[in-house]
């Protein structure tokens, strides 16, 4: 996925008032990605993907959400996705080199991951597999995380699989400064 151009033209600037004023929100004065500059060139699309946005401050912790946004991504092959949010949040996340690479390559036991995050680990790989949780996976999730909490964690897995599907299927080039999958 390294074409110069995504499958589907990105508006370019300047943008409408309210498409810029949407873009400021969203980036905080950094320039829009090119998933939002693509989806803003289809008014339904960029009004329904921005409806459903769950970077707010919900039930879930910061490194608890990208834990679940890291996985998800790396398991739909998304790098473009993974990428930017790695860039974005790990830091502030406080997750660790050795973490992140094992949202791509490590299984949901991993030795660096605590037992909750391996719970949360496990039903997002469970979720990306089967579209469900197992007895016994919804069990070990719900010895960590409330209601609110794991209606999160699902709907965040299926919101960034959705975000995976669009970059994935519009074969985005990598941002210049999101992180790469390791090797």
């Amino acid at each position: 996925m390294s074409q110069a151009m995504p499958r589907l033209a990105p508006l370019e600037p300047p943008y409408a008032p309210e498409i810029q004023a949407q873009f400021d929100r969203i980036m905080r004065g950094a320039p829009p990605l090119l998933l939002f500059r693509v989806m803003a060139g289809h008014a339904r699309a960029w009004e329904k993907f921005r409806g459903g946005s769950l970077l707010d401050r919900g039930p879930l912790s910061l490194r608890e959400r990208e834990i679940v946004i890291d996985r998800t991504c790396a398991k739909n092959a998304c790098e473009y996705e993974w990428g930017v949010h790695v860039a974005a949040f790990a830091e502030a996340a406080d997750l660790t080199t050795e973490q992140v690479r094992a949202t791509v390559r490590d299984k949901a036991d991993a030795a660096c991951w605590s037992p909750a995050e391996q719970a949360l680990i496990a039903a997002v790989d469970a979720l990306h597999e089967r579209a469900t949780l197992g007895d016994a996976e919804f069990k070990s999730l719900s010895a960590h995380y409330n209601e609110a909490q794991i209606l999160e964690i699902i709907m965040l897995c299926g919101f960034y699989r959705t975000v995976s599907y669009l970059a994935n299927t519009m074969a985005l080039p990598l941002e210049t400064s999101a992180a790469r999958f390791p090797k």
